[in-house]
């Protein structure tokens, strides 16, 4: 084949129509994703164990992402994270299957002479509106006018590349359904998206470069095709991430060899014909039948797929230490940051948490004179540091992406929440080793000296149990507010005058100098506790007069 400089240009425009094409559909998509937010976090997180349900949820989320691959990507982070099961996962990746077809659709009615149009007003929005929110929708606009606008360009500049012979031969080889699913296979895999694998398919359609029987093997190679990101996204991940990656490969592949057989052996291809003459609308036909079908033929075993992935890769989890190691949050989910925001405040929750029990162990450990408590401390306290750098480095990538206002105020707070319970869980930590010297030295105290102490630690567990659940809520309550600032005020007010009351007792002789030294750090490092806890419950609340604390020597 001889190329003279008008086909060059043809094809030079075709390729630059291809990769508007595939820019505005990611546009799209990632401008859908900001714009639905946390209303899509709560979709998923009212998930349920019911299957059915799931594959609702799957077919939804999908169509406001517009990509099966990334929904896939995403439910191998939830399981590697423990948040989904594999089952609950299958139902969502099987429901993605279908609303990975909404975009076909689209694609197939003919508005491109708006999509010039679609450009300037979402260019307007994205340039001129201030609130993010708004800019996300004038994303959404500009990335549909972008998309159908490569589209026109792309059929336009194929239609005299598809008279040559060697394009002709190129087609031909492909209508062998071996070869045609094969190609479907590469071609999604490259493109990393079924949605536009098959949309380059009607824009061939388009430009009468390609014909249904051409086509349909293509189509389902691309099913196929669209596995290959989970699977390698599956890599270095948990036992049962890699079966839910395998688990979708064998019910992408059981429906592909389903309509394979029913293209062969039916007149599939002269009943879709039948119903219209455009090739493009043909192929999104092709694309939503065997899409749902499949799904609905192989949604029942489920359960047989899932064992069978089990049976190739066999075995349990290692017996990793699973406070070890993030256990919501997952490198994957920054595909999806308004997902990654919602794992995140559940790693930083859990954090707190573990913050809280280490502090109920080091009193414990020093009011009980307990030294396997003291140990037990330390462990938590080397999880705490961990999950304080695991999680600050996550904020700092996911900060770096496009997030909603709201989101954004969050991880901002987020980064001082974070410092707050790692403060916490050392001041518990100074604790135990108060609580070391008590034990070594064989010292008591004195029967006031216990009881306020004894007040003190029901006061700090009460702000920071009102703390966490305020960080948890994250909605301003303001009797919340007034609780906590009462809470440490009385703390404050105390820590003087329990301390006023130590010098007394010293001076009359009822407690030595090594337990009265015990006693000042104790009522310093609770009071400190206090002051970290408060910059817990305010952190949520960037727009409201509350007070910031800080703990001596330590910016809160």
């Amino acid at each position: 084949m001889t190329f003279d400089h008008a086909m060059i240009m043809e094809i030079i425009l075709a390729l630059g129509g291809l990769g508007l094409f595939l820019y505005g559909m990611r546009l799209m998509g990632e401008g859908l994703e900001l714009a639905a937010g946390s209303n899509l976090r709560t979709l998923l997180e009212k998930l349920t164990t019911n299957r059915f349900l799931g594959a609702l949820v799957g077919v939804v989320v999908t169509g406001i992402i517009q990509s099966s691959t990334a929904v896939s990507v995403m439910c191998v982070g939830f399981v590697n994270a423990q948040i989904m099961n594999l089952s609950q996962a299958m139902g969502v990746i099987m429901g993605a299957t279908i609303g990975t077809t909404v975009t076909s659709v689209l694609l197939s009615i003919q508005i491109s002479d708006y999509a010039p149009i679609a450009i300037f007003i979402g260019a307007i929005m994205v340039m001129l509106c201030k609130k993010n929110n708004h800019k996300y929708i004038g994303q959404i606009i500009a990335g549909f006018g972008i998309l159908f606008f490569g589209m026109t360009t792309m059929s336009a500049n194929l239609k005299p590349i598809a008279q040559s012979q060697f394009f002709s031969n190129i087609i031909t080889s492909v209508s062998d359904p071996l070869v045609g699913v094969l190609f479907g296979i590469a071609f999604a895999a490259i493109l990393q998206s079924s949605s536009a694998a098959v949309g380059v398919l009607q824009a061939l359609g388009a430009a009468s470069a390609l014909m249904l029987p051409n086509a349909v093997y293509m189509v389902y190679g691309i099913h196929i095709g669209a596995c290959v990101t989970a699977v390698i996204s599956s890599i270095g991940a948990t036992k049962a991430a890699k079966r839910t990656a395998l688990s979708y490969v064998l019910f992408t592949g059981t429906g592909t060899m389903l309509f394979v057989f029913i293209s062969l052996f039916t007149p599939f291809h002269a009943w879709i014909e039948s119903v219209t003459d455009s090739v493009p609308f043909q192929i999104s036909l092709v694309h939503i039948i065997s899409s749902i079908i499949a799904t609905l033929v192989v949604l029942p075993g489920v359960d047989l797929i899932i064992k069978l992935s089990t049976i190739i890769i066999p075995g349990k989890e290692d017996n990793e230490k699973e406070q070890s190691r993030l256990k919501y949050v997952d490198e994957r989910l920054l595909n999806t940051p308004p997902f990654a925001v919602s794992q995140v405040t559940k790693e930083i929750d859990r954090m707190g948490k573990l913050a809280r029990k280490n502090f109920e162990l080091s009193m414990k450990a020093f009011l009980e004179k307990d030294q396997k408590l003291i140990a037990e401390v330390e462990n938590n306290e080397e999880v705490i540091d961990y999950l304080n750098m695991a999680i600050t480095s996550f904020l700092v990538k996911l900060n770096g992406l496009n997030l909603e206002d709201n989101d954004r105020l969050k991880i901002g707070s987020y980064y001082h929440v974070v410092s707050d319970m790692e403060r916490i869980g050392d001041h518990a930590e100074n604790i135990c080793e108060l609580a070391n010297m008590l034990i070594t030295k064989e010292e008591s105290f004195s029967d006031d000296a216990a009881k306020e102490i004894e007040t003190m630690n029901k006061l700090v567990t009460n702000i920071i149990d009102d703390s966490l659940k305020m960080f948890e809520s994250s909605h301003f309550d303001q009797k919340m507010v007034d609780l906590v600032s009462n809470i440490e005020e009385e703390i404050d007010d105390k820590t003087a005058l329990y301390k006023d009351r130590h010098i007394e007792r010293l001076s009359e002789g009822k407690c030595n100098a090594t337990v009265g030294t015990l006693f000042m750090e104790l009522l310093t490092n609770l009071e400190r506790i206090a002051d970290h806890s408060t910059n817990i419950a305010f952190s949520m609340y960037p727009n409201q007069e509350v007070p910031k604390l800080e703990a001596e020597g330590v910016k809160a």
